[in-house]
């Protein structure tokens, strides 16, 4: 067999790219300080590389490191050019559609973002509700928010780095959850964000169903680590984790969570920090925790974790329901009619969540460096939502030094990060960790874990 070369093509946008301002172009060229052809560079290269399964942005880049994009003017819009691409994104030399939508979506989201604040109003000083309504300009203008449809877009969460028997588990809630009519949204990469969407899109087809969703919301620092999967139809890249999983809840209007490692404990808690504050306490909002009998053990563990961090009354906010797919559906389709219930009575839009209260611990950017994890407030005198805040901070801080590009550099350089708190919450804290570990939650398959933390 023929060595597979690295390939080099121009493709054209279709739809509103086709208008791109001078001043646009300039901003994704290499010799700008503004940072968006960096972030640019990294989120095509990570898109082109779909159905290529690795954790590793390091060792992607290191391979593609040749790797280029460019914005090429024309008298009707612009071209792009990619230089030196992952060959597996083309079939007889064009590029697969359902990739260069991704490729386009990348440079829609990237290029709406930047335009959102000006340099005298960075995003990073927005106040709560104008990091809301930037949200709600990002999902509009990507075309995700649909009015006029009734509440069905059921999130799903869990891990990258699952077994099979997990992920055909997945397959077969999303198919119980496709036969439905409901949309599936996830973080878009592999594992537990492909599986629901996999086994929903087979129910869709059987059901005749031609318009079903499959949304997958990422950001710039994770999406090298899971690329986009290929069933993904609507993709939007979010400036950072904290706006991603915002938009989450925010169009979300069930949520079902799968097995996962530190990324799903950190959503998990986001969550459950959100729906915590007692501004939130009579909202509709339907959460279950799903897996087999063969998995039964995580969420024994996850949930001693939780009532020991954050109490019965956080436990009292989701279901557990294990090796049953068709009474996930049945009890997601049930808490989707008490949403749109509650939406109506409340006059709040069924597309986005605006009554849903969200404080700024969980929306400012939280940067893992060492003196932050060092920082953090892990001790039980504080409001639980508030606490539920801080612990999502430590397994964000562990998220980036697993897999995060600038996260596993500066672990690189000054070691693990530490941690420390009350010493019961931190013991709690350790034998989860310890557990993703053994159960190979940490890395993909067939990779040893090295530990980018320690609990002091």
């Amino acid at each position: 067999m023929l060595p597979t070369q690295k390939v080099t093509a121009r493709i054209s946008p279709k739809g509103s790219l086709d208008l791109i301002s001078q001043r646009e172009v300039n901003l994704l060229q290499c010799t700008t300080d503004t940072g968006l052809y960096r972030v640019f560079r990294q989120c095509a290269l990570a898109v082109l590389n779909c159905g290529q399964e690795t954790d590793d942005p390091q060792a992607l880049l290191a391979e593609y490191s040749d790797f280029d994009i460019k914005l090429i003017p024309q008298p009707r819009g612009i071209k792009l050019e990619v230089i030196n691409a992952p060959p597996k994104a083309f079939v007889d030399g064009a590029m697969i559609k359902g990739i260069q939508e991704h490729l386009f979506s990348v440079l829609r989201d990237i290029l709406h973002a930047s335009s959102q604040f000006s340099s005298t109003q960075p995003l990073g000083e927005a106040s709560s509700e104008e990091i809301t309504n930037f949200i709600f300009n990002m999902l509009r203008n990507s075309g995700v928010l649909i009015p006029g449809r009734l509440p069905n877009n059921v999130v799903c969460w869990g891990g990258h780095s699952i077994s099979r028997e997990e992920y055909e588990f997945t397959k077969e809630v999303g198919h119980a959850l496709g036969f439905r009519g409901l949309d599936i949204c996830t973080g878009c990469g592999p594992g537990a964000m492909k599986g629901p969407m996999k086994g929903a899109a087979v129910s869709h087809s059987k059901q005749r169903i031609r318009n079903g969703r499959y949304i997958g919301l990422s950001e710039p620092g994770i999406i090298a680590a899971e690329s986009p999967n290929p069933i993904v139809n609507e993709l939007v890249i979010l400036p950072d984790i904290e706006k991603r999983l915002e938009a989450f809840v925010r169009v979300g209007h069930a949520f079902v969570i799968f097995p996962g490692g530190v990324g799903t404990a950190e959503e998990i808690l986001y969550l459950l920090g959100i729906l915590l504050n007692p501004a939130n306490a009579d909202l509709s909002f339907p959460v279950i925790f799903a897996g087999s009998s063969k998995n039964a053990e995580y969420f024994k563990q996850i949930d001693a974790f939780i009532g020991l961090t954050l109490g019965d009354e956080a436990r009292r906010r989701y279901r557990i329901i294990i090796d049953d797919p068709e009474l996930v559906a049945l009890e997601v389709k049930k808490g989707i009619k008490d949403v749109t219930f509650y939406r109506r009575q409340t006059s709040d839009a069924f597309y986005f969540n605006w009554m849903l209260k969200i404080d700024p611990e969980f929306q400012v950017p939280f940067v893992p460096t060492h003196a932050n994890m060092a920082r953090l407030d892990l001790h039980r005198d504080q409001p639980k939502h508030k606490l539920a805040a801080n612990l999502r901070r430590a397994f964000s801080g562990i998220v980036a030094g697993n897999v995060k590009e600038d996260g596993v550099r500066e672990v690189a350089k000054h070691g693990p990060f530490e941690i420390s708190g009350d010493k019961e919450l931190l013991d709690a804290l350790s034998a989860l960790l310890e557990s993703f570990v053994k159960q190979n939650r940490m890395k993909l398959p067939g990779k040893a874990y090295k530990p980018c933390y320690r609990i002091v």
